[in-house]
Order: structure tokens, then sequence, then C-alpha cells
């Protein structure tokens, strides 16, 4: 097995929310970023339990890039108790409160990515203010709380180059199928006229920034 073919196996089997067909797409877009544009610097807003950091971090490895994988590891609001996507196993007995940053590290330590994939801990817009490196690759798939998502488009999307990806996940037109902040954002870059979309995989949406 190859070294792409076993991190794209141990991204399948993470825990997480990313279905298989839209990890193996995110890959392949940001494969053939990183074969155009290598050494590059990726971000991902939403890193969860690190299962998306592992499609993303088999291209970054393969191309000399580095992804920054960015959260608070306190979950989102439909992670709380109470809410479908709630995982007990995740509740830090110290505070009660969620936690994934632990299980993070291990799905990046067992996959040998921690010198393509860095951890970056905090809240989204704080960072963001922080972080002055233009970004190629940028993903945005945090909290689908409206003004969270307004947030992470407002903060790092100028950060993206000319060239550069925006990928936004979890993004669909019917309500009924799911939440609809993924959605506006994805709408606010079509009409920045900043962002051309070029292709979607599932709820997966793929921009290029144009101007």
């Amino acid at each position: 097995m190859s070294r792409v073919d076993e991190l794209l196996d141990l991204a399948e089997r993470a825990q997480g929310f990313m279905p298989r067909d839209e990890g193996l797409a995110l890959y392949r877009h940001a494969r053939a970023l990183g074969e155009r544009v290598p050494k590059g610097t990726w971000l991902e807003v939403g890193a969860w339990c690190g299962k998306s950091a592992l499609y993303l971090g088999a291209a970054a490895e393969a191309t000399g890039g580095v992804l920054y994988s960015l959260d608070h590891h306190h979950g989102s609001e439909e992670n709380q108790a109470g809410w479908e996507h709630f995982d007990p196993t995740l509740v830090d007995p110290l505070d009660g409160r969620l936690n994934t940053l632990p299980t993070w590290q291990r799905t990046i330590a067992t996959a040998k990515l921690e010198t393509s994939v860095i951890g970056l801990i905090g809240d989204s817009s704080v960072v963001a203010a922080h972080f002055a490196q233009a970004l190629d690759l940028l993903f945005i798939d945090g909290g689908h709380a409206l003004d969270v998502a307004r947030a992470d488009y407002a903060s790092w999307t100028p950060k993206v180059v000319l060239g550069g990806l925006l990928l936004i996940h979890d993004v669909f037109v019917d309500p009924n199928d799911g939440g609809q902040a993924p959605y506006e954002i994805y709408r606010a870059a079509l009409e920045s006229a900043r962002y051309l979309d070029v292709a979607s995989e599932g709820s997966l949406r793929v921009l290029v920034r144009v101007r």
C-alpha cells in the first residue's frame, strides 16, 4: 500500500462527519493545487477529530505543503448535549465540556503527519487577526450557526491568494437537507465576484479566487 493510500484509508476510518466521496474530492483538489503550487500554505477552519486533516494532510505531505488545522476543540452548537451529533465519549470529565483535541492529536500522530499538519487552538476570528501568512487554500468547515460561519468567512477569505482555492463543506441549497449557514457564505463568495465556483462533490463546494 502506498503512503497516500495508507493515509486515505486512515482518513476513511477516522472519527468525523466527512463522507468518503467528499473527502476524496477534498484530497484531489488539494493535491492538484499542491502540484501546481508546491510548498503551499493551507488552513482549515474546523478540525473536530482530524478526519478532514488527514485528507488534506495527505495532499500537503505529497506536495511539500503545510496545513494549519484550526479549532477551539469544544465543539459547535450542533455537537453539544441534546443535539444530534453529541458524543459523550468526547466530554472532558474535569470541566464537563467537549474536548476533541486529544483525539485530534492521536489522529495526526497515528498518521505520522505532524510535520505536515500543524494544530492551531483558539477562536477563529482571534487567530485570524494575528495570522499574517497568505493562504493558497482555505477550507471552511467550522460552526454552522450563521454568525459563526459569517465570521469565519470574513476573517479568512481575504487571506486567500489569487488563484487559490476556497472550499466550503456542508453547502445545502434545500434547508431540509441541512443548515443554511455554509450555503449563505458560499453565496456571499459568489456575489463578491472574487470567487468562481469550479467544482462540487456532495455538499462540498470548490471555488477559486479570481480577483
